[in-house]
């Protein structure tokens, strides 16, 4: 059984000079909104904080990707800012259980994230206490990047094993790479400058819900 498809733009590509009216254009047509958290370290970019979360004005899920270091010591913070998700990378964490656990103790949605090159076997300890696993199908870092193919494989296995698991998938994602993820067992699909940089941001929306596979 196919899960319905899930929209979250990402806000990294949007005018942040005029925020919540570009997150306001889009949100009747999306499911959450997702937010990349970058810290200069983990990735070599850094975006927003909590500050700016908290200025977010959405009925939406704030759906926040932590690709950060140490996020242990931030989650609280972005958790009082507003997030309703939480999702913190294997790379960064020594013991994602606890993290886990803390991020869960909060009373939020709990998610891993991987990058391209990482393996699905340094997460499976922890597929059935998250809420989500999010797939980078780009290296983390900038916006506008080429979806990588290699990840399709990683999509499916997770699927096969995990019928219920809301998999996201982040990076290069447009009309045609969104056929491909969904194909493969994708239900979430990030995407930041295909609906941000679309004349007809509703048209681009409505082509990433309703792919035909």
């Amino acid at each position: 059984m196919i899960k319905s498809i899930k929209i979250a733009p990402s806000i990294l590509s949007a005018d942040f000079g005029k925020l919540n009216q570009e997150i306001a254009e889009v949100e009747p047509y999306c499911d959450w909104i997702h937010v990349d958290v970058m810290d200069g370290h983990f990735v070599p970019n850094i975006t927003i904080g909590p500050v700016i979360v908290k200025s977010i004005k959405s009925k939406l899920p704030l759906d926040c990707h932590l690709m950060i270091e140490n996020p242990e010591k931030y989650i609280e913070a972005f958790v009082s800012s507003g997030a309703d998700h939480i999702t913190i990378h294997q790379e960064t964490c020594d013991d994602l259980l606890k993290i886990i656990k803390q991020i869960k103790d909060l009373k939020v949605k709990a998610g891993v994230s991987i990058n391209p090159a990482t393996s699905l076997k340094t997460i499976k300890h922890v597929i059935d206490k998250v809420d989500l696993v999010l797939i980078m199908s780009v290296n983390p870092g900038f916006g506008g990047q080429k979806f990588m193919l290699e990840v399709l494989e990683k999509i499916s296995e997770l699927r096969a094993q995990n019928t219920d698991l809301d998999i996201v998938v982040d990076g290069g994602i447009n009309e045609e790479t969104a056929k491909l993820a969904v194909k493969a067992g994708a239900n979430v699909l990030v995407a930041g400058s295909y609906i941000f940089g679309a004349k007809d941001r509703c048209s681009a929306i409505a082509k990433l819900k309703n792919v035909k596979i």
